[in-house]
């Protein structure tokens, strides 16, 4: 599925030059869609993805390990060569350094911005609507497999599931329990064995006074762990599991008993 991270997350920014690295590589110029020749779209996921300005010695060796010195210094001038030919004009080049142009937008850093505002406490009311497009933006240039980019690969995939874990739980103080749910469900379709995400998704189905949702999801994950890494849930969950079950008249108990029995 490809995503306009930019028209879902900056719409004010689509008359912005933007990098497009969620369903691409590829750029959009004064208004147009470009496509990156492969040389250039390295360069510009790497700088990018780093956040800084980087020395052009160092991104020619990371892009091009092969060879020695030179070849990779010529690799990264015919590289830089194609990308303005074909039009896309998003670096800042000097002598010794490369840097993204200020003017232009990322689609994955405005990602990683929305999460980073709601891990923080600080997010805005657009950043509690919609969920899915994280999913697509965890999956970040699939079919890459450069050693740089598994960190950053990582790091956004990470920072994402937390902000989703912090949205679904500020979906749940604003009274909005059905999209709390959702939320979490997203962060738990993305990494079924977390278990933070477990324990906000059950948070997420008591609000909405889904108790039975609340203890199957549980004992779902509870068998999950158990097959996978021969292990038992945290404290935190099952302390979950002994407080609903301390509201008999609203779950249903001998069957918490049994799952926390189990655990023990």
């Amino acid at each position: 599925m490809s995503v306009d991270l930019v028209d879902v997350l900056a719409p004010e920014a689509k008359s912005a030059p933007a990098l497009h690295l969620v369903g691409g590589p590829y750029a959009v110029v004064d208004g147009e869609r470009r496509q990156l020749p492969e040389g250039g779209r390295r360069i510009l996921a790497l700088v990018a993805l780093r956040h800084s300005r980087l020395e052009r010695r160092a991104v020619a060796g990371e892009l091009w390990p092969v060879g020695g010195d030179r070849r990779a210094a010529g690799n990264l001038r015919s590289a830089l060569w194609r990308l303005r030919c074909a039009g896309v004009e998003l670096l800042e080049v000097d002598g010794g350094t490369l840097a993204l142009r200020p003017d232009t937008t990322v689609d994955v850093r405005l990602a990683s911005e929305w999460a980073m505002r709601l891990i923080q406490g600080r997010h805005r009311p657009t950043d509690l609507h919609g969920t899915g497009w994280q999913a697509a933006a965890m999956d970040l240039l699939p079919g890459w497999y450069d050693d740089w980019l598994m960190f950053e690969r990582e790091r956004l995939r990470q920072r994402l599931l937390h902000g989703l874990e912090a949205m679904s739980r500020v979906l749940v103080v604003a009274d909005r329990a059905a999209e709390a749910v959702d939320a979490a469900l997203t962060a738990v379709a993305a990494d079924p064995l977390r278990e933070s995400a477990q324990q906000v998704l059950a948070e997420a189905h008591l609000a909405c006074g889904n108790v039975d949702d609340c203890v199957h999801g549980i004992e779902q994950y509870s068998e999950l762990l158990r097959c996978q890494l021969g292990v038992v849930p945290g404290p935190r969950l099952l302390g979950l599991l002994k407080r609903v079950h301390t509201h008999p008249a609203t779950a249903p108990a001998a069957r918490i008993r049994r799952t926390v029995d189990h655990q023990r």
